[in-house]
């Protein structure tokens, strides 16, 4: 069972990468910028263990609680995932992260930055972390208004701890690509605003663009793509 579990990874894997670097050479991009997050929440550690024979380092978390069951699935194995925290993050389960993932995409309010900074130290860590944008409007999203991206990543400047190096939304989930791709333009366009405004500090990364819209995030630029269907399959929700 394990190893056709592990063939149907790997094979998956294989064709998302190859989509990936068609679509990419196609928009004449390097697809070595591109970062696959391979989002692994919901399946079990095995599953993930599997997907490392298979080729694959960074996955993607949305759970605090769960990542931290995961993390500890790992410790005593001699090679680490890549951990990515991809989900809405509560303050107060920040320390559940430390020190393990190297990105945190979802940062959002001071408040969770001050507390990623704290724990940072703690460590002795320079923390990467993304801001969420919320693009589309929706209210049920999390994220930052487009119009306050500017301000809110100049005071996250000011945190020592922190080291910033993009934006990351989360796209309308429609098959209307005009409504898709008007978000993927908007993040694109407001990391050149940071970066004009923000001087010698530069943003280099734009983490958006999922199994179903990927493609018309790398014509938008993305950097980071955070594909879970597309080498998992179809994922099975309970309460975390």
């Amino acid at each position: 069972m394990a190893n056709n579990r592990l063939e149907e990874i790997k094979s998956n894997f294989k064709q998302v990468r190859r989509e990936i670097i068609g679509k990419a050479e196609s928009e004449y991009r390097n697809p070595g910028e591109i970062t696959i997050v391979s989002v692994s929440k919901t399946f079990p550690a095995e599953d993930i263990a599997l997907a490392m024979q298979a080729g694959i380092r960074t996955f993607g978390e949305n759970y605090a609680q769960e990542i931290k069951d995961k993390i500890k699935f790992f410790e005593s194995k001699e090679r680490q995932p890549d951990w990515h925290f991809i989900g809405h993050l509560q303050s107060n389960k920040v320390k559940y992260l430390f020190p393990y993932v190297s990105l945190i995409h979802t940062v959002d309010s001071i408040n969770l930055a001050k507390e990623i900074d704290t724990r940072a130290g703690q460590y002795n860590k320079i923390q990467n972390i993304l801001l969420q944008v919320n693009t589309s409007g929706e209210e049920s999203k999390h994220g930052l208004e487009p119009d306050a991206v500017i301000g809110f990543a100049k005071e996250v400047q000011k945190f020592e701890n922190i080291n910033t190096i993009g934006l990351m939304t989360i796209g309308t989930f429609s098959d209307d690509e005009v409504i898709i791709r008007k978000e993927f333009t908007m993040l694109r366009e407001l990391k050149e605003a940071l970066n004009k405004s923000m001087g010698i500090i530069k943003f280099t990364e734009l983490s958006m663009g999922m199994s179903h819209d990927y493609k018309i995030a790398i014509e938008e630029g993305a950097t980071i793509l955070r594909i879970g269907t597309a080498v998992f399959g179809q994922r099975q929700y309970y309460n975390v």
